[in-house]
């Protein structure tokens, strides 16, 4: 088993969703709807100066399936190179 975590722009949710459900993958997962931070695409903070907000995803799933997963969110990450969508695997 593996611990998969997606944190991504919540603009991009339901795109990630879609890749998942698209390539059979992700059905169960722990999901944070709103994730406040700052990396390398900048800050999401929610608030007045920096209004977008992330979410997070914390998925286990065998070694397989975490391939799957991980392809899928690179369709999604070509589709929008610029929304700051980052996958971590332990």
């Amino acid at each position: 088993m593996i611990r998969l975590e997606l944190f991504a722009n919540r603009s991009v949710e339901e795109d990630l969703f879609d890749a998942f459900a698209k390539a059979g993958v992700a059905k169960e997962y722990t999901k944070i709807p709103v994730v406040h931070g700052v990396g390398s695409s900048g800050p999401r903070m929610g608030d007045a100066v920096w209004p977008e907000e992330n979410f997070a995803l914390i998925i286990w799933c065998d070694e397989a399936e975490g391939r799957r997963i991980a392809a899928a969110v690179e369709v999604v990450k070509e589709k929008f190179p610029h929304e700051g969508i980052k996958l971590f695997g332990l």
